[in-house]
């Protein structure tokens, strides 16, 4: 709402797939809500009519709203169904991942999404209790003698990463944060600008990379002069963190890193190295 207080002119595009968000949108001709992930914003700006923007805003990661929706299952704080969709009529669930996932596809996500050092352990609990594990306590009581010696003191922050892996999985959210980036390099208008807020490091890097180097790897690029080529100027060499007092109004804002660039007039050189 707060973008659109100040958009004099043009039109304001959303999207989102979680139904629940019709309960909370903007009555304004020159608002428009598209019911799709960002992952299909072409084709989804094209049946608009709109071929270009001036800008994107990416604000990633799961809502408040789902976070303290007990019956989503994405909080460990709640006893519940081990669903963690966003999309209510997707057919993944983290309930279906426990069931079916082989312990090698397990070990994976947990390492990969999660970056968890005991992917193995968490893996093998899982699927030797798979046919016990039905809602949120289930699993945490699962997984709870993975949690070794100092880790016990931060708990939370362990059961935290095995949540956000499955999460990451039911939504397949890193491939839909590539598609986005790779679009917005034909959707942003020439001098358009992309701001991306992150709340985990696997997200981060992928915006830092495409951002520095149009790749999602990091792997660069350059002319005959050196120069780096990306189709974005980085706006930011460092991400935009939140201070003492945002977060004392937001905690959830803690983790948060926003970065932003802009699309080149051509191949622009980048010189230096992010952080």
């Amino acid at each position: 709402m707060e973008i659109f207080k100040h958009l004099t002119t043009g039109r304001l595009f959303a999207f989102d797939v979680d139904e629940d968000v019709l309960k909370n949108t903007i009555d304004h001709k020159r608002f428009i809500l598209i019911r799709k992930n960002f992952s299909e914003i072409t084709k989804s700006l094209l049946a608009n009519n709109v071929t270009e923007i001036d800008g994107l805003l990416a604000d990633l990661g799961v809502s408040s709203h789902q976070f303290d929706s007990a019956e989503r299952g994405f909080s460990t704080r709640f006893d519940s169904a081990l669903d963690m969709r966003m999309n209510k009529k997707g057919e993944m669930t983290a309930s279906k991942i426990i069931k079916t996932y082989s312990e090698e596809n397990m070990r994976k996500i947990f390492r990969e999404y999660g970056e968890l050092r005991n992917a193995n352990q968490v893996a093998k609990r899982i699927t030797a209790n798979r046919h016990n594990i039905k809602t949120v306590n289930d699993l945490k009581n699962a997984i709870a003698p993975s949690i070794r010696g100092a880790e016990r003191r931060k708990e939370n922050q362990f059961y935290a990463k095995v949540f956000q892996a499955l999460r990451i999985e039911v939504n397949d959210e890193l491939s839909a944060l590539k598609e986005l980036l790779m679009q917005s390099k034909d959707v942003l208008k020439e001098g358009g600008r992309m701001a991306v807020i992150s709340y985990h490091s696997l997200e981060d890097r992928l915006v830092k990379n495409f951002f520095r180097s149009g790749k999602f790897e990091g792997e660069i690029e350059k002319d005959l002069y050196g120069s780096v080529q990306t189709p974005f100027k980085v706006i930011n060499k460092k991400p935009i963190v939140p201070g003492e007092k945002e977060i004392e109004q937001n905690s959830r804002a803690r983790s948060a890193k926003l970065r932003v660039a802009e699309k080149c007039h051509s191949l622009s050189p980048q010189r230096g190295d992010e952080k």
